[in-house]
């Protein structure tokens, strides 16, 4: 079966599903074995028995189902966690990183798998792209989560209304629900609705927390109360931690206690607000949009940041500089680069940037991006904290042309090896 009409044949059904509908004629003239739709694909399939929880929202979708999957995993549950950062079944991974969410054939193939693995939850991370493409076409999720809606993706949704939208449609339906209820409203079914929050009255609330060498947080559900510590950076990770506890909550039999002591074994995602130097205290994160800067930038406000960042070229040009404002605001210093810049010319992404950030003699420019992070290193002073923002654990850039090798950490960890012999 395929759901690529070119590669049908009188052996090969083809899969046909709202994305790949137009070129079902195309199927038919290469004599597809038969048409299959996503209604007989499951009945071929059955995943029955496997909770599908799906994860949705700007930022934290990752890390909130990484967390999810880490706490099931430490509460042997059998459990598959398909994202960005690749398909993992009961701890080992099957799957390198590619789409946020895949086409919906390969997520079928996914669910079988997990199936055929004995787990009983498959956590997947859902993208607006995907929504929109109907990528998650009949698929019967058992929970659905919302963590926060800010600017992103204007350059395929056009306006933020669209966007906002797009993510208002995930969650219409009569299934349980667990909602943000501090971030920026969207309209969701109240029906099977849970909340959580740290400001707002909540099912599932944080009414007291610390930030100070890692986390340490009070948690409130209905008439109980329980503590959870964590080594995670950050004030943004409160919000994600409790979203994985209270959704591990929402579907498992397990206790709040029994959730919570499980919490401090989850050390974070790779590129995540990973520290990959210590002595000097430098930290990659894939934040890339005016929102998750500032959410990062701010977790570390009382130290004097260093930030190393640019933007992704094809994507939308509105957010360039509310970035640069952002970075103008909490930053020592700036040292502006390329990102992945693909088809548009480096230097106009980051003239982009630069022309929103007022204090102009915090600036630097550097378009190779290993150039930047090494004179940001270089010129690093004693109580600098060094943010390498953007791209996280990809190990690659995209130009026009070409598709290079290249990951912040390791460009890091190269220099200070060179610089400081270590």
């Amino acid at each position: 079966m395929s759901d690529n009409s070119k590669e049908c044949n009188p052996e090969t059904a083809f899969f046909c599903c709202q994305q790949n509908k137009k070129f079902l004629d195309n199927a038919k003239e290469n004599s597809a074995a038969k048409i299959v739709s996503p209604v007989e694909l499951e009945a071929l399939f059955d995943y029955s028995g496997i909770q599908i929880i799906g994860i949705t929202g700007t930022n934290g979708k990752t890390t909130t189902a990484a967390a999810m999957y880490s706490f099931l995993l430490d509460l042997d549950e059998k459990v598959a966690f398909q994202g960005t950062r690749g398909f993992y079944i009961n701890e080992e991974r099957v799957a390198p990183k590619g789409l946020t969410t895949p086409l919906l054939l390969d997520t079928m193939c996914n669910l079988l798998l997990a199936k055929e693995a004995g787990c009983q939850y498959f956590i997947m991370e859902v993208s607006s792209h995907a929504i929109v493409q109907n990528r998650i076409e009949n698929l019967h999720f058992a929970l659905k989560v919302f963590t926060n809606l800010t600017q992103d993706h204007l350059d395929y949704h056009d306006t933020f209304e669209k966007y906002k939208s797009t993510k208002e449609s995930f969650f219409q339906d009569d299934c349980k629900k667990l909602i943000n209820k501090d971030a920026k409203k969207i309209e969701f079914n109240i029906k099977n609705a849970y909340t959580y929050a740290l400001d707002a009255p909540a099912t599932f609330n944080i009414i007291a927390y610390s930030l100070n060498n890692g986390m340490t947080a009070v948690m409130r559900h209905f008439d109980k109360q329980v503590d959870f510590q964590s080594p995670l950076y950050g004030f943004f990770n409160v919000y994600n931690l409790i979203a994985a506890i209270a959704a591990v909550k929402l579907i498992t039999e397990h206790s709040l206690e029994k959730i919570c002591a499980v919490v401090d074994n989850f050390a974070g995602v790779s590129g995540r607000m990973e520290v990959v130097s210590e002595r000097p205290l430098v930290i990659v994160d894939f934040a890339h949009t005016p929102d998750g800067m500032e959410k990062v930038m701010d977790s570390l406000k009382e130290k004097d940041i260093v930030v190393v960042f640019g933007a992704g070229g094809d994507r939308d040009k509105k957010k360039r500089p509310m970035m640069g404002r952002v970075a103008n605001r909490y930053a020592k210093k700036i040292y502006l680069t390329t990102d992945n810049p693909r088809s548009e010319e480096p230097m106009d992404i980051i003239n982009d940037i630069y022309q929103a950030i007022e204090q102009k003699e915090k600036v630097k420019v550097a378009s190779l991006r290993e150039d930047a992070i090494y004179f940001a290193i270089d010129e690093l002073q004693e109580g600098e904290t060094l943010l390498i923002l953007g791209k996280g654990d990809e190990e690659y850039q995209e130009f026009k042309d070409k598709k290079i090798v290249f990951d912040d950490r390791e460009v890091v960890r190269e220099i200070i090896k060179e610089k400081f012999n270590r």
